[in-house]
């Protein structure tokens, strides 16, 4: 798991409109990047409309929203367009990402063999270096929003 202060891995993830994002792309800005477990679960579908609710405040302070979880770009793209989320959604199919960043749950939900992202947040700064981690053990609890916000305002 990568930890503050560490320079931010960089990745090439397909999004759900099927083109390729990377992470250096993002280079000057600050990334949010919130892993979540998957899509059309409630507590996911709660978190990115939480995130989808506060895009302004992210946009005033620079910020860039990158949800990211081990569904295909289809699946990424009809959740997507379900909750009007304005911010891309990336495939981590194979779960690389994940892993180098919060992990991954194997045999989520006691189904063999399901290996879906940890609920994870990750703010990159400007520079490509880790600013704020939250990695959480249960898929069941959210990140804390304002804090997260907080940790924006900082760098």
């Amino acid at each position: 798991m990568l930890l503050k202060g560490e320079k931010s891995a960089d990745f090439s993830l397909f999004g759900s409109d099927l083109k390729e994002y990377k992470l250096n792309e993002y280079l000057g800005k600050k990334v949010v990047l919130v892993f979540y477990p998957g899509a059309f679960t409630s507590v996911c579908q709660k978190e990115l409309c939480t995130f989808r609710d506060s895009l302004a405040n992210f946009d005033s302070m620079n910020a860039v929203i990158l949800g990211i979880s081990m569904d295909s770009p289809f699946s990424n793209k009809a959740f997507k367009e379900q909750n009007s989320l304005s911010f891309q959604l990336l495939s981590d199919v194979g779960g690389e990402v994940s892993k180098k960043y919060g992990g991954v749950h194997e045999n989520f939900s006691g189904v063999k063999g399901l290996t879906v992202s940890k609920r994870a947040v990750f703010i990159v700064n400007k520079d490509g270096k880790i600013a704020y981690t939250w990695v959480s053990e249960d898929p069941r609890v959210e990140p804390d929003y304002a804090e997260i916000s907080n940790q924006l305002k900082k760098i």
